[in-house]
């Protein structure tokens, strides 16, 4: 980790640089404060953790560039690899292992639909504005690469200020599919942003963008498979050994390194970690987290939660921080009427891709529900809205675009000034409106039929309506069923009817095998089928 000059405290006689000792001290002050502000305002409708932590980076970046007269702003220099490495794999893993799985998959569909079709959407209207618009305002020599690279880096939405500014139970649909879409969103980002660099595009033709759409389909599922495929490992190892009779903390240490295995294993194979270690997530909570002890329920639980709320603050701590980089505001050399032109440039350009895809998709899902359970304008708005925030990955990127070369132009670092203006912007304004946004546009008008108890059928109602359609009772004489009633309920209800039959294979073939609620063998100090469940 690179860190900044702290002048005459770089002489020691320390094994330890002293000048990297005082940037982590001074870091990890900052972030005691972050936390200490993050409950003090908890009950603040305009604040969040996540604004708070980028004023307070702001707020430390503004003192170090006043007691180093001008030279220095930061404290840490921000790196593409801690953060992709480091920082964000502990926080997709968390939010896989604690989603609501019920209501994740049952709008799977949708979640799929914004996450991949209108990522694409955003990153042709962005790519395309930015051609048209750039060379208009002074902006004249990059290449068709860098266009579509900031196609790609402005459409990567920041699932992480999304955790934050969405409540799971107050609005479980909502933090569903904005938060699902942003897992997926960031995903398909980060591989469109690898398409990118990896095309020949001195040799465009048609089949260029089916090349790209055939890759992009092989790494999401590919990831996929391999998240789940780690997290199954995960639970047949300690099914199989069980390590908690012996020792609970080699069970909370197998399911950690596993989680970030899978990250790395992605990583490796140039998949992407951020898909695979989210459904490794999910795959663990399902299964790995009911073979273990009961201590070992609850460290797991809190340990994941703990180290994912951290890496967040960092962040956001580190993006407000970074933002104040001297070095890439002076090497722009850009007026700040020509800066606020093309910040202002780009986050319009955010807006229209977002609301390109959000409101058209929205209804033409629509068009395949009931009438119960439309997407309804306010909660369309709400979508639209809570995407616009951009965070570290799009910084992330925008660094590894436009500051990997030797020598950074003067365009190249306007770019990324613009891009972490989008970033503080959409941040601290939309982060801290969207929660009284939520409360005024959607809580005052709740609908008390609409919950995640209702809409999503049970298991004993689907085994009602298979009943009906013929399927023979476990009491009573069984008849085959008339063919084609599976097709009709399917068509009927959809979700219900993958998750009845999700359940019947769940509960025959792979939880005997890998473990899970209720399938867990007895031994003495073993887990006994606690009640709670992680993803209830």
């Amino acid at each position: 980790m690179e860190m900044g000059i702290l002048g005459s405290l770089s002489n020691s006689s320390s094994i330890l640089n002293v000048s990297t000792v005082v940037a982590i001290t001074l870091f990890f002050t900052l972030l005691c404060f972050c936390i200490i502000l993050g409950h003090l305002l908890e009950e603040n409708r305009w604040a969040n953790e996540s604004t708070t932590a980028i004023i307070l980076g702001l707020l430390a970046g503004v003192i170090v560039l006043l007691v180093s007269k001008g030279e220095n702003s930061r404290i840490l220099v921000f790196s593409e690899e801690l953060f992709f490495i480091y920082l964000l794999p502990p926080i997709i893993f968390n939010a896989g292992f604690q989603v609501k799985k019920k209501q994740f998959f049952k709008n799977f569909s949708i979640i799929l639909l914004f996450g991949i079709l209108g990522t694409i959407i955003s990153f042709c209207l962005i790519t395309l504005g930015a051609f048209l618009l750039f060379k208009k305002l002074g902006v004249s020599s990059l290449n068709l690469e860098d266009y579509l690279a900031v196609g790609a880096i402005l459409s990567a939405t920041d699932s992480v200020c999304t955790l934050q500014v969405l409540n799971q139970d107050e609005t479980p649909f909502l933090y569903s599919v904005v938060f699902g879409e942003g897992v997926v969103n960031d995903a398909t980002s980060i591989v469109l942003y690898n398409a990118v660099q990896s095309l020949n595009l001195k040799n465009i033709g048609g089949m260029t963008a089916l090349k790209l759409l055939g890759n992009f389909l092989y790494l999401f599922s590919t990831s996929t498979v391999l998240g789940i495929a780690v997290g199954l490992l995960s639970a047949f190892i300690i099914k199989m050994l069980y390590f908690g009779r012996h020792s609970t903390d080699r069970e909370v240490a197998i399911m950690m390194i596993m989680a970030y295995l899978s990250y790395m294993l992605a990583e490796l194979l140039d998949l992407s970690g951020i898909l695979t270690v989210f459904f490794c997530g999910i795959v663990m909570s399902h299964y790995t987290w009911h073979n273990v002890t009961e201590s070992s329920r609850i460290t797991t639980k809190h340990a994941f939660a703990t180290i994912s709320f951290i890496a967040e603050t960092f962040i956001f701590l580190y993006v407000g921080m970074d933002a104040l980089d001297i070095e890439k505001w002076k090497s722009s050399n850009a007026s700040a009427g020509t800066s606020i032109a093309v910040s202002s440039t780009l986050f319009g350009l955010v807006l229209v891709g977002r609301a390109a895809f959000v409101f058209p998709l929205a209804n033409l899902a629509n068009c395949f529900m009931r009438r119960d359970n439309k997407i309804e304008f306010r909660q369309q708005f709400i979508i639209w809205w809570a995407g616009l925030m951009r965070g570290a990955v799009t910084i992330a990127l925008s660094y590894s675009q436009f500051a990997s070369s030797t020598k950074t132009t003067e365009e190249d670092a306007l770019l990324i000034t613009s891009t972490i203006l989008v970033v503080l912007f959409s941040t601290v304004v939309f982060g801290s409106i969207t929660k009284p946004l939520i409360g005024a546009v959607l809580l005052r008008h709740v609908k008390p039929t609409v919950s995640d108890a209702t809409d999503f059928a049970s298991f004993d109602d689907l085994r009602q309506l298979f009943l009906e359609n013929g399927e023979g009772s476990e009491e009573g004489e069984t008849r085959p069923t008339p063919k084609g009633s599976s097709l009709r309920l399917l068509i009927r209800h959809p979700t219900s009817t993958v998750h009845y039959f999700w359940r019947k294979f769940d509960d025959r073939f792979m939880r005997p095998v890998f473990g899970g609620r209720g399938f867990t063998p007895y031994i003495p100090g073993s887990p006994t089928g606690a009640q709670e469940e992680t993803s209830s």
